[in-house]
C-alpha cells in the first residue's frame, strides 16, 4: 500500500510516494522552495506540483506547520497569518485533484519515527522534538499521541524557545555546536520538567549531525537521533493520510511493548 507524504516548512515543501508498510520511500523526494510569505494559494500549488512530478493519482498526507482541527489550520507561526482559519484538506484536496488530509508537522514526523523508526515499540512517554525553521513538538504515550501540542512556543528569557533553540536560530546567531548544545539542553531540560520522558528523538534537518550536539546534553532521559532524519515528515505525513494516528497504539501493544 502506498501514500504521497509531503511535508511543508517555512523554508521547503518536500515530498514522496511512502511504502505504507515499511516507511521506505519508493524514489528520491522532490524539494521546491516555499514560495515568499507561504500564503496558501502558492503553497497549495507547489504541493500540486510536486504530486503532478510523480504523476500521483491517490491518498496524500501533509504535514503542516500549525496546530491543525478538523483539517483547519488554527495558527500560523512560520507561515502566513492567512493559512489561519483555512481549511487545508479541502483547499489541497481541491488544488491537486486527490484526496488530502493535513495534520501537523511534528506529530505526523513522530507517527513515523514510533511506527517505523527510533520510537519504535517504545512504551512510555516519547517526546519528538523538530528543529528547523521552529520547533515543533509531539507527545506519545503508550503510542497514543496527543496532537497539536505548540512546546516550541514555551518561553525561555522572555522569548518563544524556538527563537533561541531552533535550528534557524542557531545558524543565525552563528553558534558553535557546543554553545547550541547548552542552549538546546536549557529547552529540553524544561520539557523534561513537565513530562519526564522516557525518550527524547530529535528531528529535522539538524538531525543529520546529531553527533556534534547529542553527547554534550545532560538530561536523565535517553536522548536519540530520528532515524528517518529529515525524511520523517514525508513518512509520517504518508502514514497519517491513512488515519494511521489511531493505529499506533496497536503497533506498541503488538510488540508487547
Amino acid at each position: 500500500m502506498q501514500a504521497l507524504g509531503i511535508d511543508i516548512g517555512g523554508s521547503g515543501i518536500k515530498g514522496a510516494p511512502v511504502n505504507l508498510e515499511t516507511g521506505e520511500l519508493l524514489s528520491e523526494r522532490l524539494r521546491v522552495k516555499t514560495p515568499k510569505g507561504a500564503k496558501p494559494e502558492p503553497v497549495a500549488e507547489v504541493v500540486a506540483e510536486i504530486v503532478q512530478s510523480f504523476k500521483w493519482n491517490g491518498p496524500i498526507g501533509v504535514g503542516f506547520p500549525a496546530p491543525i482541527k478538523h483539517g483547519v489550520a488554527l495558527m500560523a507561526a512560520n507561515v502566513s497569518e492567512k493559512w489561519v482559519g483555512t481549511n487545508a484538506d479541502d483547499l489541497l484536496s481541491t488544488i491537486t485533484g486527490c484526496p488530502c488530509k493535513v495534520g501537523n508537522d511534528a506529530d505526523v514526523a513522530g507517527m513515523a519515527e514510533m511506527a517505523f523508526g527510533a520510537g519504535k515499540g517504545q512504551s512510555g512517554a516519547v517526546i519528538m522534538i523538530t528543529l528547523g525553521t521552529g520547533i515543533g513538538t509531539a507527545i506519545f504515550y503508550n503510542g497514543h499521541l496527543l496532537p497539536n501540542t505548540e512546546f516550541g512556543h514555551l518561553q525561555m528569557d522572555g522569548r518563544d524557545a524556538e527563537h533561541r533553540a531552533s535550528d534557524a536560530a542557531r545558524q543565525r546567531e552563528d553558534m558553535s555546536w557546543k554553545k547550541y548544545a547548552r542552549r538546546l539542553n536549557e529547552y529540553l531540560n524544561e520539557m523534561e520538567k513537565l513530562f519526564w520522558p522516557d525518550l527524547f528523538i530529535i528531528g529535522g534537518g539538524i538531525s543529520r549531525f546529531h553527533e556534534k550536539y547529542l553527547p554534550l546534553l545532560k538530561l536523565q532521559a535517553k536522548v536519540v537521533p530520528a532515524q528517518f532524519q529529515n525524511e520523517a515528515g514525508i513518512v509520517g505525513a504518508a502514514l497519517f493520510s491513512q488515519g494511521e494516528a489511531i493505529k499506533l497504539s496497536s503497533r506498541i501493544a503488538s510488540r508487547g511493548g
